[in-house]
Formats: C-alpha cells, sequence, structure tokens
C-alpha cells in the first residue's frame, strides 16, 4: 500500500507534462547513420564497363548514397585474356567469379553490382543463397545471364540491360541508307556478337535488308573477311559493328583496319553498339552511362527502402541514342536525308545526335 502510495504522486507529475514530451523521437535520433556497402564484379577491364559504373554512382549520388559520405566500394576486376581465351581459359573465369561470388557472400555486402554478363551469370546462384541483392548492368541480354525474361531478373536479382529492339535499330539505319540493300557483319564467338548478328539477320528482311556475315577468331586479322564480304564491289554496300570485343582489342586495330578500308572503297560503317568505332558514320544503340544510371536506379530502392530484387523489373532504356558524325558522312559523300538533318542536336567531338521519333 505504500508503495501505491509513493508512486501516485509520479503518475501525477508524468500527467501534468505537456504533450510534446511524449512524442516519438525523429527516425535520425533513434537509427545510427549506415554506410552502405557496395561490391562490384566485372570480368574484364574495358572502357564501358567503367561507363556503366559511372552512370550507377551518379544515381546513387542524387539519392543522397555518396562515397566518401555513407557508401564503401570494392570492386573486383577478374583479368581474362580475350584474345587468346578458349575454353580452358573460360573454365577459370567461372572458377574465378563464384570463387569472389563466395567471398563477398561471407564479407555481406548489402548489395552487389555484377557488369556484364559473365560476372553476372555465374555469380547469381551462390549470392542468390546468401541472401544478398544482386544489381547488373551492361548486360546485353538478360536471358544470357539466366534471367527467366528481359524485364525478370529472377530471385534476388534485378538491374539493367544493353538490350535494344534491332527492328527498331535498322529501322533508323535505314531512314539514314534508304539506298543500301547489303550489309556485311564481321563477329568472333562473343556471345554479345553471335547474338547481335543473330538478331539482325532475323530483322533485316523487315527493312529490305539482307544481311551477309564472317565469324573469325580473336586474333584473325579483319581484313580478308572485309575483301570476301565486298567481293570486288559485286557484295555487301556496308558494314555494321555489333556489340563485340573483337573490336576493342589490339588497341583497336580489327575498327581501324574497317575504317581504312571502307574509306579507300566509300563503304559506310555503322555501329550497333555505343562503343568506339574510329571511322563509323552512324551509331545506334543503348549508352552505357545511361543503362548504369537505371541500374542505379534499382540500388537506390533496395538499399533506402529495402524493397527486394524480385520485385523490381529489369530496365532498359526506352529509344536508342543516335549519334552521327556529319564530316565523315562528307568524306564518303553521303547525302544525308533532310528527315534526319531536320532533328539533329550538337554533341561531343562535332557528332550530331538525331532525335529519335515514336
Amino acid at each position: 500500500m505504500k508503495r501505491l502510495i509513493t508512486l501516485f504522486p509520479l503518475v501525477l507529475l508524468l500527467g501534468t507534462l505537456p504533450a510534446r514530451a511524449l512524442e516519438a523521437l525523429p527516425t535520425a535520433w533513434m537509427d545510427p547513420p549506415h554506410t552502405f556497402r557496395i561490391e562490384v564484379l566485372q570480368v574484364t577491364d574495358i572502357e564501358p564497363y567503367q561507363q556503366s559504373l559511372d552512370g550507377f554512382l551518379a544515381t546513387l549520388q542524387e539519392n543522397d548514397i555518396e562515397q566518401g559520405k555513407n557508401l564503401e566500394i570494392h570492386r573486383v576486376k577478374i583479368d581474362f585474356d580475350i584474345e587468346k581465351g578458349g575454353f580452358w581459359d573460360k573454365v577459370g573465369v567461372l572458377f574465378r567469379v563464384r570463387q569472389e561470388a563466395r567471398r563477398i557472400a561471407d564479407s555481406k555486402p548489402d548489395l552487389v553490382l555484377t557488369i556484364g554478363t559473365p560476372a553476372t551469370k555465374y555469380a547469381r546462384a551462390i549470392l542468390e543463397d546468401a541472401h544478398i541483392p544482386v544489381v547488373f548492368t551492361a548486360v546485353a541480354n538478360p536471358l544470357d545471364a539466366d534471367c527467366p525474361s528481359l524485364s525478370d531478373g529472377g530471385p534476388g536479382v534485378t538491374g539493367s540491360t544493353l538490350y535494344m529492339d534491332m527492328a527498331q535499330s535498322l529501322k533508323i539505319v535505314r531512314e539514314v541508307f534508304p539506298s543500301i540493300q547489303r550489309i556485311g557483319m564481321v563477329h568472333t564467338d562473343d556471345e554479345n556478337g553471335v547474338a547481335h548478328v543473330a538478331a539482325a539477320r532475323a530483322t533485316a528482311g523487315e527493312w529490305k535488308f539482307a544481311v551477309a556475315s564472317r565469324q573469325v577468331n580473336k586474333r584473325d586479322s579483319i581484313i580478308p573477311s572485309l575483301k570476301e564480304l565486298y567481293d570486288q564491289g559485286k557484295g555487301v554496300q556496308m558494314f555494321a559493328v555489333p556489340l563485340d570485343t573483337y573490336y576493342g582489342l589490339r588497341r583497336y586495330e580489327p575498327t581501324i583496319d574497317l575504317s581504312d578500308f571502307s574509306a579507300e572503297l566509300g563503304i559506310p560503317v555503322i555501329s550497333l553498339a555505343m562503343v568506339r568505332v574510329p571511322g563509323a558514320v552512324l551509331y545506334v544503340g543503348a549508352d552505357f552511362r545511361s543503362v548504369g544510371s537505371l541500374a542505379g536506379t534499382q540500388a537506390a530502392k533496395i538499399l533506402k527502402r529495402r524493397t527486394k530484387p524480385d520485385i523490381l523489373p529489369v530496365l532498359r532504356q526506352a529509344k536508342p541514342t543516335v549519334l552521327l558524325d556529319p564530316a565523315r558522312a562528307h568524306a564518303l559523300d553521303i547525302l544525308l536525308p533532310s528527315s534526319v538533318v531536320d532533328r539533329k542536336l550538337p554533341a561531343k567531338d562535332g557528332f550530331w545526335q538525331v532525335r529519335v521519333g515514336d
């Protein structure tokens, strides 16, 4: 009884305190600041992959997740000699990716960014078992990275893809080059290159193109294949560069040889990927930095709202980026249609960016 009498004044005192004193504390007072940890995993170190990461980090920064403030990045680049890579080298890469995936699983980061198809394909199962969210970027086709569809990343995975509707790309090529009928493409066993050529073949007829192709070894010179496709003026009228690592080898030797060959014969070169191709008149494709930014959008939702990757669709660029080199077109005496010139916007290095309609 005495204890109840002692507590009674305390209860009265609490009842007289202002209501504000009983309000919940701000969230910032209760939760200590969190530093997000992201692991980045990729196979080979190429310029487009850096562009993808730059776009990813820029979007995170727009969402108040920034290196040096509340974000730590640990990046692993698995070396792979693309030029000399054979079956056993590819097996070695698979082993290295899985080895890194197991290390990452043990370190328990907040999220993993995989750049490119091999890193995504071979790491995802281990990271899924460890319940670590995976966001990918710079993947040409999600199906090649074991995703159920172009828009569904599968369990524990989301991201952004470079995938672009080839029919839409060839429609733009037809508009710029209304008189071209035969296109030549040289590729290697690179998964993206093979897929790109197959897609071009499958949709070329819709826009009254015929596609001829040759497959080469990564160590081979491109010149014999170019001569065979050109066939002394009886063959292709244009060369198209697919998304194939071959064209970046030996300091861009294949692309330089392609440029010189086409310049000598007055044949235009186009690129169906937004990667540097010296001598190309036209570029049509997805921009690596923009696609990396889309991956950053999904990563921000996972980190800040704790959204499960499974809920988030795989994102892709809605319309292709179209760049045109007017100086190269002039050098080849190409008369650009007014419908293209009327939609041009100035871009870097003297290029034009052409607006894409519906």
